[in-house]
């Protein structure tokens, strides 16, 4: 049935939005920590520079519900997109940790309503009989730009340093907000009024938020490798493992994403969700404990079928169970908890790092913080 095609013209397009807008998120934030600590800043300091995008966008995300119901979807898109744009070409001035935490800040209030818009979009677009599996395919954008974006970073960085880096950030941004103006998409025929909904739900979809909390814990585990696996793999004499990292994640992401959605579709969530938790946290321990070759594959492998799949999965969950009025909320609470986490997770990861215990107290925290999310986890899909 043609209502049930996957492969058409507009999901091309929205795909198009979402890969290149998240390209420019994980080319500069596998990047970023390591330019600040070129200007002689602390680890701590440095992953605040990473987490403040998120911060940015966090903070978008928590108005961005409102934006979509209101302005619409597609010119909420537009605008937060455009912001987004113009950030990438404000690295170009910067010269000190100060104005580069002012222009991350920025660039993620771009981001994140960006995101929330392109999401929403792409959930009216996505045939719904298909809905898990159709999901699966469309957050393969976010899975390319895990990992070509930290492998384009650290290649464009090593070669050009930061300025061939935000030369591609803007290039990449571009491609994202030319798709988006020529994506067709049918909106509500009449704007969402709010005015009835109380201050809470103004902001979050109360039903949503079992789901995002928990995955917000392994989202945590997450950043933990894309803020400081450059700098880890130093420390441990790893840089030729860890480089192929984000190349095996993403090989085993665009094998096991579609499984996923077809599971899914079946009544799958709960499977999928705990295998995913426990998962990353053998990935990250084994990491950290005993760092090698083969370990740091294992990680890549249990990262992808952890948080890799997880974020996929989860959103699905929320948005397929949301009602249509509040998908736009439940989207946004689903990445609020997220982008929480991975604003502020980087600098509070950081602040574990010492001369004597060096990164590996990253990853063993956020082992044991990512096994927390599944008595969570258990509790939020019992009536699913």
């Amino acid at each position: 049935m043609s209502e049930d095609k996957i492969f058409t013209k507009q999901f091309l397009l929205i795909f198009t939005a979402l890969l290149f807008t998240a390209l420019v998120m994980y080319a500069l934030m596998s990047t970023v920590t390591e330019y600040a600590t070129s200007m002689g800043t602390t680890a701590s300091i440095a992953g605040l520079v990473s987490g403040i995008y998120i911060f940015g966008g966090l903070c978008s995300r928590i108005y961005s519900g409102n934006a979509l119901a209101k302005i619409g979807w597609k010119k909420t898109a537009l605008i937060f997109m455009s912001i987004h744009f113009l950030a990438c070409l404000m690295y170009f001035i910067v010269d000190n940790v100060e104005l580069l935490l002012i222009v991350r800040f920025i660039h993620g209030i771009g981001f994140g309503a960006s995101a929330n818009a392109i999401v929403t979009i792409a959930s009216e677009i996505l045939p719904k009989n298909r809905f898990g599996e159709a999901f699966g395919y469309f957050m393969l954008g976010t899975t390319i730009a895990v990992g070509l974006g930290p492998y384009i970073g650290g290649l464009l960085y090593d070669n050009f340093q930061s300025c061939g880096c935000f030369l591609a950030a803007s290039i990449f941004s571009a491609i994202a907000l030319t798709a988006m103006l020529l994506i067709k998409v049918e909106e509500p025929s009449q704007l969402i009024s709010t005015e009835n909904y109380s201050g809470l739900e103004k902001v979050f979809e109360v039903s949503a938020i079992p789901v995002s909390f928990f995955t917000a814990l392994t989202s945590l585990g997450y950043v933990s490798i894309l803020s400081f696996y450059r700098l880890y793999a130093v420390e441990v004499n790893l840089t030729g493992a860890f480089s192929w990292f984000f190349i095996i994640y993403s090989i085993i992401l665009v094998i096991s994403r579609p499984i996923a959605g077809k599971i899914q579709d079946k009544g799958g969530d709960f499977i999928i969700c705990v295998v995913g938790i426990i998962a990353q946290s053998i990935g990250l321990f084994l990491i950290a404990f005993a760092p090698s070759d083969m370990t740091v594959i294992v990680c890549a492998v249990c990262a992808a079928l952890g948080f890799g799949t997880l974020n996929s999965a989860c959103t699905t969950i929320v948005t397929r169970n949301a009602p249509v009025n509040r998908r736009s909320y439940a989207i946004s609470t689903f990445f609020i908890f997220c982008d929480a986490t991975m604003g502020f997770g980087p600098a509070l990861l950081g602040s574990f790092v010492s001369q004597t215990r060096g990164y590996a107290a990253v990853y063993f925290i956020s082992s044991i913080i990512t096994l927390l999310a599944l008595p969570v986890c258990i509790y939020s899909l019992r009536k699913f």
